[in-house]
């Protein structure tokens, strides 16, 4: 097993490493920083999830070839399914980490809330507030079905809240499915929350062979309701019908209200299960009406209406490019966080070993060093002695730029006191070629949500600017992208395009 050495690093020079949350069985997950957003945006921390290949022991050709597979398979069902109560992709890409290994990811955006499991380790629910994230989730997991994926793994550890506490979403598709497959399915999923048709526990028995149907993930979201109301997982009943509540809620008042459509959903024969999430949410429509009196009269409208999303601040039904991780390309190197290249530079003048820098094992720096000359370029970390000529030459161009930057500033002022801050339209039209995928802003500020995708190699005509944004028309996408409703004019960020020269 080799883990991914990304410790205090940039990944495509734009995400900054900030620590690892996890690992799974193929991939490594990280927190990080995304530079191209500001600190008010509410993607400005995502999570890197980085395919590793190398957590496999054994691996060869074709299990690499399916691990790639699979790793882009839950890009497309997270496309599929973008939903706000299911959690978003935001980007992909490949790149190599600091010992020079190419790794696939994805960027997903981050749950600052926990997992629901956690949180009810730490205080119970209400019943209303259970009611509030089982219906969030029912909404999420009725659109999937809708579109065709079955999760195949739902339990209280993959439905993640925001920072507020107030949203839920379903994670984890790294193992959903298209219904439609015909195949015999393969067991997967948490043995109290499985049914019998995918858990582990029947494999070595033969059981459980069978199509993928949304039953399944009835079943599961029935025991995950289960242990949301109750505060206590189903573990007397792994793989087996619910036939009762614990003893600590045995005597409450919803009780009786809640057993029955908990009982249906969790038979073994799938067909006499609920079949669709929304019947299920029906059934628990006499729970529901109590919920609702007295104090808790909001909860409801009616008993019989379905599933409602709930949309934090930052969901955009635009999903980003699609991802096509087998495309044979140069992959971009990651480089050391700008925050560790003043002891960089310190170790690159004594002569350290690089990962003594950045506190990285010794044998991890003997691997970066072929990388070591492009990541202490990128941090401008290296220091050499130049010659007394270049030495008058330098000090002279930066003379000049400080008069060229004096007087921008001078102007800067002067046009600002006129009142012309905002620029009119060009007198000469001018025009611009996006040098990255950006999102059209309907304003000339990141703090709003986009109103369109510009795709890279974009040409757009520059109508007006203010602060270094551009209001422009789009003349030409560089690429098509399917089912994208992107508006023809909208503000972009000055980095983000490439002026071109008349």
């Amino acid at each position: 097993m080799r883990e991914l050495a990304l410790q205090n690093c940039r990944i495509d020079k734009r995400y900054d490493t900030r620590e690892l949350l996890g690992r799974g069985s193929y991939a490594e997950v990280f927190l990080a920083r995304d530079t191209l957003a500001s600190e008010q945006s509410p993607h400005h921390l995502v999570v890197i999830k980085a395919l590793n290949v190398f957590l496999h022991d054994d691996l060869d050709a074709d299990l690499e070839r399916t691990l790639v597979e699979n790793f882009q398979n839950e890009a497309v069902a997270l496309d599929r399914v973008r939903h706000p109560n299911i959690i978003s992709r935001l980007g992909h890409g490949t790149a190599r980490d600091l010992a020079g290994t190419v790794f696939h990811y994805i960027v997903l955006e981050y749950m600052a809330g926990g997992d629901l499991q956690a949180h009810i380790r730490r205080q119970k629910l209400l019943l209303k507030q259970a009611l509030d994230f089982i219906e969030q989730t029912c909404a999420g997991l009725a659109h999937a079905h809708e579109r065709g994926i079955i999760h195949r793994d739902i339990k209280p550890q993959n439905l993640l809240l925001t920072a507020d506490g107030s949203t839920v979403k379903i994670a984890d598709f790294g193992v959903a499915r298209f219904s439609m497959a015909d195949s015999p399915i393969t067991r997967v999923g948490t043995n109290i929350y499985a049914p019998s048709e995918h858990s582990p526990l029947h494999a070595a028995r033969g059981n459980g062979q069978g199509k993928l149907t949304p039953a399944s993930d009835i079943y599961s979201l029935a025991k995950t309701v289960y242990t949301l109301i109750t505060g206590e997982p189903p573990r007397a009943f792994a793989n087996s019908q619910i036939a009762s509540l614990p003893e600590s809620v045995a005597n409450e008042s919803w009780a009786e209200l809640l057993l029955p459509a908990i009982q249906k959903a969790t038979q073994d024969d799938c067909s006499l299960r609920q079949q669709t999430v929304d019947d299920f949410w029906s059934d628990l429509a006499r729970l529901r009406e109590f919920a609702a009196d007295g104090e808790f009269s909001t909860v409801l409208k009616t008993a019989d209406e379905a599933p409602h999303p709930h949309i934090y601040r930052g969901y955009t039904p635009i999903a980003p490019a699609m991802p096509s991780f087998e495309e044979v390309r140069e992959p971009t190197p990651v480089s050391i966080r700008p925050a560790y290249a003043a002891k960089a530079a310190a170790a690159a003048a004594i002569g350290a070993p690089l990962a003594q820098a950045v506190n990285v094992d010794q044998s991890r720096a003997t691997r970066t060093s072929p990388y070591i000359d492009r990541v202490t370029r990128d941090t401008q970390a290296v220091a050499y002695e130049v010659p007394k000529r270049r030495r008058r030459l330098r000090r002279f161009i930066t003379f000049v730029a400080c008069i060229v930057i004096f007087t921008g500033i001078l102007y800067g002022t002067a046009s600002y006191m006129r009142g012309r801050f905002t620029l009119p339209i060009f007198a000469k039209q001018q025009t611009a070629t996006a040098n990255t995928d950006i999102y059209l802003r309907p304003a000339p500020n990141a703090d709003n949500d986009p109103i369109g995708l510009v795709t890279k190699n974009s040409k757009v005509k520059i109508v007006t600017a203010k602060d270094n944004w551009y209001q422009v028309d789009i003349v030409e996408q560089g690429r098509v992208r399917q089912g994208a409703n992107n508006m023809s004019r909208g503000w972009l960020n000055g980095k983000y395009i490439d002026i071109d020269q008349n």
